[in-house]
């Protein structure tokens, strides 16, 4: 199976491919999306949509693992992410590609076992599952392939037939 997970944003996008065959990773490749404050933000979603678009492409995914939007402190960051996201899901949608959701705290619990895992924790895991010498230094980018994993942990089990009424 291969997983996309991506971590929603309008400046970073963060992204990560990996296959998951007999209970061992491959990382297919891992990045961000960046757009800049100076461009007006209908054309940061375009490069966005864009960009996801051609990721798609070259990654062929069995599915898209996004992390759920929750509400921070700031609602104009939230619903400008909200848009992102939105733009994001479409790109997926009319490319054919199922789309699994997940809260931090669920992505938390798949990789470490523990949904109060410090972030720290999430990406030595991460590191170590995907057996890779060093982290990506962004950390969205990061969190996109924790998302990942957290796909192939919950795929077809018990919560995840829960969270999808039985949809792999």
């Amino acid at each position: 199976m291969v997983v996309l997970g991506i971590d929603p944003g309008y400046a970073i996008v963060g992204y990560g491919g990996i296959e998951y065959y007999n209970n061992k990773y491959h990382t297919l490749g891992f990045g961000a999306i960046l757009t800049t404050p100076e461009q007006s933000f209908d054309l940061r979603l375009e490069i966005i949509y864009r960009e996801m678009c051609e990721i798609l492409d070259k990654c062929k995914p069995d599915v898209l693992a996004i992390e759920k939007l929750y509400f921070q402190n700031n609602q104009k960051t939230a619903i400008d992410v909200a848009q992102a996201r939105g733009v994001i899901l479409l790109s997926a949608r009319l490319k054919g590609v199922p789309i699994f959701e997940y809260t931090p705290l669920e992505v938390k619990t798949a990789v470490t076992g523990y949904g109060r895992a410090k972030k720290e924790q999430v990406m030595e895991m991460t590191k170590r599952l995907l057996k890779l010498q060093k982290m990506p230094k962004l950390d969205d980018t990061a969190d996109a392939l924790a998302i990942a994993i957290c796909h192939t942990q919950a795929n077809g089990t018990p919560l995840k037939n829960f969270w999808t009424g039985g949809i792999a």
